[in-house]
């Protein structure tokens, strides 16, 4: 067992949320630590074929501690409010490819 998984062997999960966007799946994972902290992780899944034809997931993890939900929350809606308006049309073109699976209204999701 490595450092990593033993810092983490006592967390327990409380609350997930899939999203699946295009090639990419996205969890977001709310876990308590054994004193009852919780922390997220957002972690970022993609499917990949290797060379004979298997299938690999190559996946990117971020943890996010109590302490830094607010300023975390105020970066990523400053960043996509900034994005919405230089780029608006990728907003319109993302509209357009949502499956009824999948609907993200940035607008509300990010008080934008």
């Amino acid at each position: 067992m490595n450092r990593f998984t033993k810092e983490h062997e006592d967390e327990q999960e409380i609350y997930t949320k899939v999203v699946r966007a295009g090639k990419r799946t996205y969890f977001f994972d709310v876990k308590a630590t054994k004193g009852d902290d919780y922390y997220l992780t957002i972690t970022e899944s993609r499917k990949k074929l290797g060379p004979n034809g298997e299938v690999n997931y190559e996946k990117h993890k971020v943890y996010l501690y109590k302490e830094d939900f607010i300023k975390f929350a105020e970066g990523l809606n400053e960043t996509v409010g900034y994005i919405k308006n230089a780029k608006p049309e990728f907003f319109e073109e993302a509209k357009q490819a949502e499956s009824n699976e999948f609907t993200l209204s940035v607008d509300e999701e990010f008080d934008i």
